[in-house]
């Protein structure tokens, strides 16, 4: 724990203007991020006697080692550049709003060239437009069958849409009258386009005018006596009111708004919105926060507009920069619309709900009314919304009573057996996965207060000293340690978080020859610029455990490794399999838990997680070893140019009776290589003269799975089975 007095900034350093600050811990790791109106007034309340703070307060400021700031002209710019921030940083002390569940939402690809129905979850993508989030996907899905009748826009894969335009036969719903196949050219792609565009203005709220002209039509059929015909529009029109009447009109003006309420304590709150559109209910979402730092209503109800809007923000950003059509760009221009309505309503005002607004207003394009209902339908509505709020939390605290206390019981226990100085809050364990010594691969998952944080999650190539594998586990167990924490030492080094002293500037960061980098100097306090987000530094924070999957040969090999690269603040032990003993470096006898014990669960699944995920990348590495082609054996043709060929060719045996010079014509392709692809289709066997590369610049490295991620460089696979390997 540090004493806030040691890195508390110089009186008069403080600047008195708006800004963003940030404090680190000793690892340079950011764990709060905040804006002030006036900086030197906030960060002076951090640094005042520690026991007159909130005790969530008194563990941030004792757990940092450093404060930094940036100046900003506006308070506007301020609340953006926190969002950028939490959002980059992703603070342990920020109150993080996360989705209780995954919500799912009805979108359409307008930005396709024949546009798709579907259920998406996750990310939004630019140029699509969504409706939603619905609380079950079975619910979209009844509405989209509804809706079918009326707008037969395509909700087909791209694999089913191509098959179908090559066998020139629709599938399934295009025979039944539930899509308009333009697959088949029953509908050209302008008016599929404009079908889709109906859809999606009927789902925004402009029903009648479809209705409307349905009925109308209906009229004009049964006036001219085809009664079929009629009947068949109205059943159409009664579609439309079905899946109209699935959404409850609960504002008569045709309101757009969104409406929050909060319900909680002192420790957690639980959030929930209801997205009206058109005076109906569009979708619905919620949160469970834990309150890890000491925040009212209003500044809670402020983090939350971040979160929730700022999204938008990114979305514009994604759009402005990806290669959209006109229509593309329109639909994204509508999505942002949609996203921010017209009025915000909310439990209590953010702190200054004239900055807010204002924010708001420039996501939206358009003004944007912030306000607390007081009266009528809306404040209806929002107890409405608040009772959802409390049933929700109520519901969380049903499903994760005990879960905290044995998250903090299993890390204490960790701490006692293995005699840590502190719990370990952040969990590393390896494990490595191959057949008979092929595909050797190696995972690391990371677990973070007990739980699993999959977006830290990394897989490992095993190359070995000769690039063909290691010779056994223990060898991939030093070599996986090794490339791990060389890592981390490197960008602790190269990363600008973290200022460097003096000692350091004769280094220039070459370690190849096997001498550790050295260890930065701590974070330092002061002031810094408001840099753009980059690629975050993920394997620049070290454990404060490391667990091998293995007994006392895996754990030396792993203890061999730290040492040489002289890491010795990280605990290391490894988890054997058959006893479930837990072996400590240097020690002659395990470490035995009891079967019951909270630690040696929480072990068990660390272990039992970084198995599943080191057995995964083996499984995957190997299905795509076992389809290879000649053209895998050309000297130079990467992926990128072997794609390029097939894609001009068709196949390989078209590819076979070309020429030289209609492969050199190939995008990418230059006459030397095209001449070894000659070479190789027409010996059926590797060249092996390596051709000058005319455009080195197309091509792509030629390298395993592209989803594998490493921490030193590109996979490479091994041939052939190496003695002492057994199979994970």
């Amino acid at each position: 724990m540090a004493d806030p007095a040691t890195y508390r900034p110089k009186p008069g350093e403080i600047p008195t203007s708006p800004g963003v600050y940030r404090f680190r811990d000793a690892h340079g790791r950011v764990i709060y991020v905040g804006k002030a109106k006036n900086l030197r007034a906030r960060l002076s309340n951090y640094f005042q006697d520690v026991a007159h703070l909130h005790h969530r307060t008194q563990s941030m400021v004792t757990t940092a080692a450093s404060v930094e700031w940036t100046v900003v002209g506006t308070e506007v710019e301020a609340l953006a550049l926190e969002y950028s921030w939490i959002k980059e940083y992703d603070p342990r002390f920020n109150v993080k709003y996360r989705d209780d569940k995954s919500y799912p939402y009805l979108a359409v690809t307008m930005a396709d060239e024949v546009p798709r129905a579907q259920v998406m979850r996750g990310a939004k993508r630019p140029g699509t437009r969504y409706f939603g989030p619905y609380g079950h996907a079975w619910a979209i899905r009844e509405t989209l069958d509804l809706l079918l009748r009326v707008f037969p826009v395509r909700t087909c894969s791209a694999g089913v849409y191509r098959r179908a335009h090559q066998t020139g036969r629709p599938c399934l719903l295009g025979y039944i009258d539930k899509c308009s196949a333009p697959c088949v050219g029953r509908i050209g792609i302008d008016e599929h386009k404009q079908l889709a565009q109906d859809f999606c203005d009927f789902m925004a709220g402009d029903t009648q005018r479809f209705e409307r002209r349905l009925t109308a039509r209906m009229n004009e059929a049964a006036a001219s006596m085809e009664y079929e015909q009629a009947a068949r529009l109205r059943d159409d029109i009664q579609a439309l009111r079905r899946a109209t009447e699935k959404n409850a009109v609960v504002l008569p003006d045709a309101t757009d708004a969104d409406v929050f309420a909060l319900a909680g304590d002192e420790l957690e709150a639980a959030v929930q919105v209801f997205h009206v559109r058109g005076g109906r209910i569009r979708g619905q979402r919620g949160w469970v926060v834990e309150k890890v730092e000491d925040v009212t209503d209003a500044e809670l109800v402020e983090h939350l507009l971040q979160q929730v809007y700022g999204a938008v923000e990114d979305a514009r950003a994604a759009a402005a920069e990806a290669d959209l059509d006109t229509e593309g760009r329109a639909a994204s221009r509508r999505e942002v619309r949609d996203a921010v309505p017209r009025e915000v309503l909310v439990p209590v005002l953010p702190p200054d709900p004239e900055q807010m607004t204002a924010w708001l207003t420039g996501l939206r394009g358009a003004r944007v009314e912030l306000r607390v209902p007081q009266r009528g339908d809306k404040r209806e509505l929002a107890a409405t919304v608040k009772a959802n709020a409390e049933h929700a939390l109520a519901l969380h605290r049903t499903r994760r009573a005990g879960d905290l206390t044995t998250r903090s019981q299993a890390l204490r226990e960790i701490q006692e057996a293995l005699a840590l100085e502190s719990a370990p809050l952040r969990i590393e364990c390896y494990d490595i996965s191959h057949t008979q010594g092929t595909y050797q691969s190696a995972s690391m998952v990371v677990f973070e207060d007990g739980l699993p944080r999959k977006s830290e999650y990394r897989t490992f190539s095993v190359r070995g000293p000769e690039g063909d594998g290691a010779r056994d586990d223990t060898a991939a167990m030093h070599e996986v340690i090794t490339r791990r924490f060389r890592r981390y030492l490197s960008d602790r080094l190269a990363s600008g978080d973290v200022e460097l002293d003096d000692s350091d500037d004769g280094d220039d960061g070459d370690h190849s020859g096997g001498r550790p980098p050295r260890a930065p100097a701590g974070p330092r306090s002061g002031e810094v610029p408001a840099e753009e987000p980059g690629e975050r530094k993920r394997f620049a924070y070290p454990p404060n455990l490391v667990v091998v999957d293995g007994g006392p040969p895996q754990v030396a090999a792993a203890q061999r490794a730290l040492d040489e690269l002289g890491v010795t603040d990280v605990a290391l032990c490894g988890l054997a399999k058959r006893l479930e003993e837990v072996w400590v470096p240097g020690d002659d006898y395990p470490v035995i838990l009891q079967r019951s014990s909270e630690g040696l669960y929480l072990l068990q699944r660390v272990r039992d997680e970084a198995h599943r995920f080191a057995i995964t990348q083996h499984r995957r590495r190997r299905s795509k070893g076992m389809v290879t082609s000649v053209l895998d054996d050309v000297p130079g043709l990467g992926p990128a140019r072997r794609k390029a060929l097939l894609s001009t060719f068709g196949s390989v045996k078209k590819l076979r009776a070309a020429s030289v010079d209609e492969i050199a014509q190939v995008r990418g392709m230059g006459r030397r290589t095209a001449e070894a692809v000659v070479a190789a289709l027409r010996s059926d066997a590797p060249a092996h003269a390596t051709p000058a590369d005319d455009n080195p610049a197309d091509d792509t490295p030629a390298t395993a799975d592209p989803r594998t991620t490493d921490a030193n460089s590109a996979p490479t696979s091994q041939d052939a089975a190496r003695p002492g390997m057994l199979g994970a």
